[in-house]
């Protein structure tokens, strides 16, 4: 059993592979390394350098590496940015994805494990979202995230392709020291570079109707989510029934206040966030349930906020 991990060398990706290899699933890492790191990719696990929107040299990878399926984690993953870059967002989210899907019906591969998000329902009412929660993308990468469900569905409608969707919330943390998140623009990478650089991190409302006054929101370490993705695959390749998608989501949540504090806590930096205005938009709390996956994948979370922002600050040191 092999499958190919598109988008193998970023950071979830990486976790994923990792984890498939712990497992004895066999793995080929497909990444055009745009945000990608080769150095991510452990040594002896077969590398393809290809962009998704080749669809020969996917297929070839396919075949050449005789895959089970595909566990597509690759696209452009920054809301907030595809909101000025649409089309380039739709190009690397949705064309690859067809292109992706076009290699495997060639290939005759039948299974995919779907890397989506919660961006699918946007700004959803305040609450704990299930799978059920409406879609209500914000932005052209939440709109590339339901096309690609989509396009899963009925591909497996047309051409009996099984297909699971992941939808998970914010990705924290590191399972190994070498493996950094490096985005710029997901939250605990841009506390640590803010306070690097002596700036104190801002709050962005304070009077929501929550607990302590501020945003709650879900949080995931990484490691969790990369054995969602093996056990997903695992589930698929062995011929057992599975929902076409699945939250990944503590059912709780964590406030804004709560994170910056241990934060400070864990870093020993005794900082004070500043409050800025509500951001137009932002519900007070929004969280998902994981039962789903919890019956089907075993899901768990298995790390604390603590442990998910101190694991962060020692894979940051290798930066």
């Amino acid at each position: 059993m092999t499958w190919l991990v598109t988008g193998g060398a970023g950071y979830i990706g990486s976790h994923v592979v990792r984890d498939l290899l712990g497992a004895d699933i066999g793995v080929v890492v497909l990444d055009d390394l745009s945000t990608g790191r080769r150095g991510f990719v452990p040594e002896g696990v077969p590398f393809v350098e290809a962009s998704l929107l080749d669809t020969d040299a996917v297929t070839r990878a396919l075949k050449d590496h005789n895959a089970t399926g595909v566990i597509h984690i690759a696209g452009f993953k920054f809301a907030g940015i595809s909101v000025d870059k649409p089309l380039h967002t739709y190009q690397q989210n949705v064309i690859a994805t067809m292109s992706l899907l076009d290699a495997m019906d060639a290939a005759g591969v039948r299974n995919v494990v779907f890397s989506s998000s919660s961006s699918v329902y946007g700004n959803a009412a305040s609450g704990l979202v299930t799978e059920d929660t409406p879609f209500n993308p914000t932005s052209p990468y939440g709109e590339s995230k339901v096309i690609g469900e989509w396009l899963l569905r009925n591909q497996g409608v047309a051409r009996g392709l099984n297909h699971t969707s992941l939808r998970y919330f914010n990705v924290v943390g590191s399972g190994h020291t070498e493996l950094p998140d490096v985005s710029p623009y997901n939250l605990f990478s841009m506390v640590f570079a803010g306070l690097e650089r002596g700036e104190v991190p801002v709050i962005f409302g304070d009077d929501y109707e929550t607990p302590d006054g501020t945003c709650v929101r879900d949080y995931i370490h990484v490691s969790d989510l990369a054995a969602a993705h093996v056990a997903a695959a695992t589930r698929m390749a062995q011929g057992q029934s599975i929902e076409p998608a699945y939250n990944l989501g503590s059912g709780d949540g964590t406030s804004v206040a709560e994170m910056m504090s241990a934060i400070a806590r864990v870093m020993g930096n005794d900082f004070t966030p500043k409050i800025g205005p509500r951001r137009a938009g932002d519900p007070a709390r929004v969280v998902a349930s994981g039962e789903l996956a919890a019956r089907d994948l075993g899901w768990a979370m298995t790390h604390s906020v603590d442990e998910m922002i101190s694991s962060a600050l020692e894979a940051r040191a290798s930066l």
